[in-house]
């Protein structure tokens, strides 16, 4: 590794620190570059506000540097107006862009803009680790859907649940935190209708800092009606999609879908209200769904001591494992899927 990636890997250990809390915009990190010393850093932190560039060289004499960012800087008015001005005002030299942006608005014009104004462009500095880090806006984009994780917790002999679809309590409870965390991190969560009556879960990161995602439920016929379950009350924002009515109720919206291609036409919704991730939490049947259509992209399975005699089974998938970690008497095991 060379000393130009060593730097734009700090970039992106930067911009992961914005994750869970930019979305629907991309995870960015900067690092400046001046006299052979770094003079400044920044990331883009909260949705709204600065972007990263401007968070690196806001306060320094930037004239002259070379500035590593994670991806091309933005070249129109948002929230905040385009990088690619504040970069040309503060005088850079050369700027190094780990990847294209693939947003059509900014796609290029953002390096054109740079160039024009006589500033020097390295492209494609550590892309491919780039874009993994923004692999859920790089999905939105190019794929026109959320990036789809799957997660799930099963017993020693594979249950995912017991006979009755209760699946509590499988995994102990630093694997529970971690899900927790997992939920600050995307946009929403989902489960289906079985999850929701027989597990009745809040679907809230309650014990982890950090925002709840937009709860999901699959109710095709729109069957879920008791007050008490949980993810109807006012905790988070809550979709419900079914083939029956549309109608909405404080934080709650029911939306209706064809029956026919129900995943999809999922997606395609979900795409529009610019919801970037899902975390599809269960259960078997709805999780089965996505593994059966090949549309989903990570799969986070915990492998427990617990075993169950009688149990719903858990999905199997194909897909290659990039990550194995040991969380006390657990095993999580991290799937990419390659075929998508």
């Amino acid at each position: 590794m060379n000393d130009f990636e060593k730097i734009m890997i700090r970039g992106i250990q930067l911009a992961e620190l914005g994750l869970g809390k930019v979305s629907p915009n991309p995870l960015v990190g900067c690092v400046v570059m001046k006299d052979d010393k770094i003079i400044g850093e920044g990331w883009h932190k909260v949705y709204g506000e600065s972007h990263a560039e401007v968070n690196a060289l806001k306060n320094i004499d930037a004239e002259g540097s070379t500035v590593f960012v994670t991806l091309e800087p933005c070249s129109h008015f948002g929230k905040t107006p385009p990088c690619t001005d504040f970069l040309i005002q503060k005088k850079v030299k050369k700027v190094l862009i780990a990847s294209l942006d693939p947003n059509p608005l900014i796609n290029g014009r953002g390096i054109q803009k740079l160039k024009d104004a006589g500033i020097e462009i390295e492209m494609n500095c550590l892309e491919k680790e780039a874009k993994w880090m923004n692999r859920r806006f790089f999905t939105f984009f190019n794929k026109q859907r959320p990036y789809i994780i799957l997660k799930w917790a099963q017993t020693f002999n594979g249950s995912i649940a017991d006979k009755n679809f209760r699946s509590q309590w499988i995994s102990n409870k630093y694997s529970r935190k971690i899900v927790h965390k997992w939920r600050t991190e995307e946009d929403a969560v989902l489960v289906g209708y079985n999850t929701a009556l027989y597990d009745n879960p809040l679907l809230t990161a309650r014990d982890w800092e950090g925002r709840n995602p937009t709860r999901i439920v699959l109710d095709e016929y729109n069957a879920l009606s008791d007050a008490n379950i949980h993810i109807f009350n006012t905790d988070a924002n809550t979709l419900i999609f079914n083939s029956i009515i549309e109608k909405e109720i404080k934080n709650c919206r029911w939306i209706r879908l064809e029956k026919e291609y129900f995943i999809e036409n999922l997606l395609k919704t979900l795409h529009t209200l610019h919801i970037q991730s899902v975390l599809v939490e269960g259960g078997s049947k709805t999780l089965s769904k996505f593994i059966h259509k090949n549309i989903w992209d990570e799969a986070r399975v915990f492998y427990c001591s617990q075993k169950m005699d009688i149990g719903v089974a858990a999905p199997s998938l194909n897909g290659d494992i990039i990550q194995n970690d040991s969380i006390f008497d657990d095993t999580l095991l991290v799937y990419k899927n390659n075929e998508v």
